[in-house]
């Protein structure tokens, strides 16, 4: 079953909305990373598809030897990282919720320049 990823995004966008967090420097920032992970993760897919899970390095006097094709490796790592990333997207949008601030005295400054938004 293949995801639709720009959805997905969407869907991450608009709960970001929701929070009152879309301009959030750490939300923006991390959401940016985690789409070009995803980015990452597609291409060493296709990788992985063309050339198969083995790959073959040819030594002196064309001795041949199998290894495991290196893109696994890395998909892993980026699968991990991807992992991470997204668990700080649910804790940032978990715990940055402005839609619950009822007054301005209650506001925040640091929160508001974090959110992109001005103080005034």
């Amino acid at each position: 079953m293949k995801m639709d990823l720009n959805k997905q995004a969407e869907e991450i966008l608009k709960l970001a909305e929701a929070r009152g967090v879309q301009s959030n420097v750490f939300f923006t920032t991390t959401f940016k990373r985690y789409l070009v992970q995803i980015k990452i993760l597609d291409n060493l897919e296709k990788v992985i598809k063309e050339e198969g899970m083995t790959v073959t390095k040819e030594y002196v006097k064309n001795r041949k030897n199998l290894y495991s094709n290196p893109a696994v490796k890395e998909y892993n790592r980026t699968t991990d990282s991807a992992n991470k990333t997204v668990a700080t997207i649910m804790r940032i949008l978990k715990n940055y919720d402005m839609t619950e601030v009822e007054s301005e005295e209650e506001v925040d400054p640091l929160l508001l320049a974090i959110n992109g938004e001005d103080y005034e």
